[in-house]
């Protein structure tokens, strides 16, 4: 474990280096129904019972996760949604840190349990949090039906397309994959 790197809440000066540490690590077509954008992070820190915590080398985040007490429709139940290291500072520790930072803040604040998802291509992620104290509680797997049509076509017109308020907010709330730059 690297001493050197300090662990403290994430404020609003951490926003810029969280997004694009996010936007480095990941890859998000993996889980399509999620994003990775500026309104997940600020939603996060702007929860009331929000448990997100970045690793700081000198002033350079090198590490960050983002949890909350808000986990589908139960409120005793916290979520441990982001979390990402860099990856010249990976295998130092870093990852687990912040794991217990998150889970200790999330039961203080009446967590029953912490829910965390990993893609199952993830083995890394997978031996943290199952190191961790986490253990498999379900199995869910994405179907996907691909478009008869060929590819480049213009989508049928029979269907109205979704109007910008609508993606934003699905976006937002991570219902809504949305392609963003990698920087």
């Amino acid at each position: 474990m690297d001493t050197a790197i300090a662990v403290v809440p994430m404020g609003l000066g951490h926003l810029r280096q969280v997004l694009d540490l996010g936007h480095q690590v990941f890859d998000t077509t993996t889980k399509p129904y999620t994003s990775w954008s500026l309104t997940a992070v600020a939603e996060h820190l702007d929860s009331p019972d929000n448990a997100c915590w970045v690793a700081l080398d000198s002033d350079r985040v090198v590490g960050f996760v983002l949890g909350s007490m808000e986990f589908e429709h139960r409120n005793d139940w916290g979520y441990l949604e982001w979390i990402a290291v860099a990856p010249d500072m990976q295998g130092h520790g870093i990852a687990r840190r912040l794991v217990d930072v998150c889970s200790t803040a999330l039961f203080a604040r009446g967590a029953k349990h912490i829910v965390t998802d990993v893609e199952d291509r993830n083995s890394a992620s997978a031996a943290l949090m199952t190191s961790s104290g986490f253990a498999p509680a379900a199995t869910v797997t994405l179907l996907v039906r691909a478009n008869p049509r060929n590819a480049g076509e213009d989508a049928d017109p029979t269907v109205p397309p979704l109007p910008a308020t609508t993606r934003r907010d699905l976006a937002r709330r991570g219902r809504l994959a949305v392609e963003h730059p990698r920087h």
